[in-house]
């Protein structure tokens, strides 16, 4: 079975508010509200509507049920994740796969999305 196409940043950007769609970011909390996150980007912050779940949380759940319980959402539910790079958001989507969700990386992540001003986000 093929994975699916991640998500590019214009995707991403014309769904942002769709019902059923869940933007996950897996980043340290202090990346997502933009108090600490990496020099290298221009501005701090996340995706506006995303939830926080930290990548190490989904790793540590022991069971499908605890990824769920952890997430919050409905098998089968449409999630995109994102980090800084997009290394941290690939291995959710794989976790969010086994948990049953519809799990896409929007490989570019903040570290895209950070360098386009006409992007909106939230502290």
């Amino acid at each position: 079975m093929t994975a699916p196409a991640d998500v590019t940043t214009e995707e991403l950007a014309r769904r942002l508010g769709e019902e059923g769609l869940t933007v996950l970011d897996v980043r340290a909390p202090h990346e997502y509200t933009g108090e600490l996150g990496h020099h290298c980007d221009p501005r701090q912050g996340h995706v506006p509507g995303a939830r926080n779940v930290r990548v190490e949380e989904l790793l540590a759940s022991p069971t499908v049920e605890a990824v769920r319980e952890l997430v919050g959402l409905a098998e089968g539910s449409e999630i995109v994740a994102y980090c800084h790079s997009g290394s941290r958001s690939e291995t959710a989507t794989l976790v969010l796969r086994a948990a049953g969700y519809e799990a896409r990386n929007y490989r570019g992540s903040w570290h895209e999305w950070s360098r386009d001003e006409s992007l909106p986000l939230e502290t």
